[in-house]
This record gives structure tokens, sequence and C-alpha cells, in this order.
């Protein structure tokens, strides 16, 4: 039975092209500038008052895959989207972006996820440095939030 109403909206997505090369469900863009990335987030950061974080990991990793989702749980999203611009920095196996960690200080042997927070003007705040997070499938919403809620930015001094 050739059916071609069936056929057609099959033929569409096939003409749709694909938004990005990444594998469905990546968190880290296997492709991107991490310099630029961040670089580009410390001009949004400036310019929105808010600060920078950096999440050293790659799309393997369990943990960094359960930190991402504790991230997007709303409460906990609503206050990253009010306070930080994320850079997701892509450590591949281990053999990408090494310089980025190194640069801010990101001993990722510790274990990844690993994170740095950036004032909005692109100084250093805060690195990991013991591997706090590599555990992240087995830490509570509550710590994780308590972080993010720990690094915002400080409201300014009101005047007089």
């Amino acid at each position: 039975m050739n059916r071609p109403e069936l056929w057609i909206p099959l033929f569409l997505l096939l003409l749709v092209p694909a938004a990005t090369d990444q594998p469905a469900g990546s968190i880290y863009d296997e492709k991107a500038d991490a310099h630029r990335e961040v670089a580009a987030a410390i001009s949004k950061a400036e310019a929105t008052q808010r600060n920078v974080v950096l999440v050293f990991g790659a799309n393997w990793c369990g943990d960094c895959r359960a930190l991402d989702a504790q991230m997007h749980k709303p409460e906990l999203a609503a206050i990253i989207e009010k306070n930080y611009v994320i850079v997701d920095v892509n450590l591949g196996r281990y053999d990408r972006n090494l310089d980025v960690a190194e640069q801010y200080h990101v001993p990722i042997k510790q274990g990844i996820p690993a994170l740095a927070v950036l004032s909005s003007r692109g100084a250093l705040l805060y690195a990991m440095d013991q591997g706090q997070f590599a555990d992240a499938r087995h830490m509570s919403y509550e710590s994780i939030k308590a972080f993010f809620e720990q690094w915002k930015p400080r409201e300014p001094a009101s005047a007089p």
C-alpha cells in the first residue's frame, strides 16, 4: 500500500537541517572554543551584573550529567538565571581545554565536574580544588543549591 500522505511528513523532517552536530543529550559542546565562550560570558556577566560559573566536565561523565540535572530544577535554575552566566567547558577524555582549567586553577585530576566562579569582570573568586562535586550524583540538591547561593554576586552598597 503506497500512501504518499504518510511519506510527506518524513520527507519534510529530512529536509530540516540539524541545529547542531552534537549527539542528543549532550551537555558539553565538543566543538566549542572554550576561550571564546569564557570571554563572551564575562562580557555578558559584566553587562548584567552576574557572576560566571565555569563547569568543567564531559558528556560521558555521569556526575556531570547529575549536576546538570540538578542545575535545571526550577528553583535552582531561577537562582542561576538571575545570578550567573554558565559556561560548560568540555574536557573530552581529559584531552581538551586543560589550559582553561589550569588558567582558573581547577585541578581536574581531583575529579569532574569541577567548577570555578568568576566575578562579572572575570576575576577568579573560587575554584574547586578538592573534587567537591566529583560525586555529584550522590550529593543532595540542598548542598548544590547552597553552593550557588554562597557565590551569588554581592548586592551593591546603597548610597546613604
